[in-house]
């Protein structure tokens, strides 16, 4: 009878241990791998995402990604807000096979979402003003804020201004949309052959975002993918490369062939291939 007790105990012992080392194994809904719908969207909740910056090779980061985890940015409701080599990035991104669908301040953004500011090129202020309006207007939904600067924004005049006002109105928004998350674009470069105009002040700016911000988002540095990873400058200042340029030779798809000098849209080639990358800075931010 003694024997028969203690062979009972221990098969009762042994069945505690197994209850217990499998409790705890169910994952947590915020864990970064969460494809749970958003019960008030239907769209996937994001995960946690890497903060970090996606420059170069983020292309190839994107490239060898499976197409289920790809699929996963047009689940997540993120807005995009920009001009000119915004529209570049779009078609881009559309050409590999990742629409931007049209959003405003009363449509509701569902998944990939983008608009262009009616605040003119050269008006930052006007922009991150817009930008904020449609952000709140959505605070319900959104999950992925994307602003990014035209090649006109930003001079060596209004630099330490566009600074003070961005960084209020990230940390504005970051309190009043629980749960948000950020995509910083580094500000456009052009194509220069003689002189700066306004390459060094992007890059100030540039270097401040990623220092800025480095730690807590995703900074889709457009600089060092546009230029070539500094291959190509006049002087000490980053200019956009001759292949990624908008000319007669590839010309952006909506926005025409540049000027000589001055401006900086994307040939449609380099915005397949570098849309890729801005698709890569959007699934490490959900991720």
């Amino acid at each position: 009878m003694q024997l028969v007790m203690k062979k009972l105990l221990f098969f009762l012992l042994v069945f505690a241990s197994l209850s217990c080392s499998n409790s705890g194994t169910e994952p947590d809904p915020k864990d970064s791998g969460n494809t749970d719908p958003d019960p008030n969207t239907g769209t996937e909740i994001p995960g946690k995402g890497q903060a970090g910056i996606v420059g170069l090779s983020g292309i190839a980061d994107w490239d060898n990604l499976p197409k289920t985890e790809k699929d996963r940015i047009k689940s997540w409701n993120s807005i995009f807000m920009h001009q000119s080599v915004g529209g570049d990035l779009e078609d881009g991104a559309e050409a590999n096979g990742y629409k931007f669908e049209y959003f405003d301040l009363s449509s509701t953004p569902k998944g990939l979402s983008g608009n262009v500011f009616s605040a003119s090129n050269g008006d930052p202020m006007g922009k991150m003003e817009e930008f904020r309006k449609n952000i709140l207007a959505h605070k319900a939904v959104v999950n992925i804020a994307i602003f990014k600067f035209g090649y006109a924004d930003i001079n060596d005049n209004n630099i330490e201004v566009v600074k003070t006002a961005y960084k209020k109105m990230i940390d504005d928004l970051r309190t009043q949309v629980t749960g948000i998350r950020f995509v910083h674009i580094t500000p456009p470069l052009i194509y220069i052959t003689s002189k700066d105009d306004g390459n060094a002040a992007k890059m100030n700016v540039a270097q401040w975002m990623k220092d800025t911000f480095k730690d807590k988002d995703v900074i889709y540095e457009l600089e060092e993918i546009e230029s070539n990873n500094g291959a190509c400058k006049l002087g000490n200042v980053l200019r956009i490369c001759e292949e990624n340029r908008s000319t007669v030779g590839c010309s952006s798809k909506n926005q025409g062939v540049d000027a000589p000098e001055g401006q900086g849209h994307l040939c449609e080639k380099a915005a397949l291939r570098i849309s890729k990358a801005f698709l890569m800075s959007i699934y490490n931010a959900g991720k």
